[in-house]
């Protein structure tokens, strides 16, 4: 029962009176996707990537992020769902 009370005094303290304007004090929320294996990936989807990705990997892990990104943007606008989305290099 104090677990409750303590809950709805926090959830009364954050809200205030007006929800929208405490959206502009919270931080923005990211969502990170990381391939665990690029290269495998692009072994199996790709015939011209089973030769180049011994050859030349950096390149092909780049074309395989290009590609998911390239599907998570198609499918979000398939969804009407409006996203920005990067690739960072780290």
């Amino acid at each position: 029962m104090e677990q409750r009370k303590i809950l709805t005094r926090l959830i009364a303290e954050t809200s205030g009176s007006n929800p929208a304007a405490n959206l502009q004090n919270e931080p923005d929320l990211i969502l990170t996707l990381k391939v665990l294996n690029p290269i495998a990936v692009a072994k199996r989807e790709s015939r011209s990537a089973r030769v180049l990705a011994d050859k030349l990997p950096v390149m092909v892990r780049k074309m395989v992020y290009q590609g998911v990104m390239k599907e998570l943007e198609q499918e979000m606008m398939e969804r009407e769902i409006e996203v920005e989305l990067n690739i960072e290099y780290r």
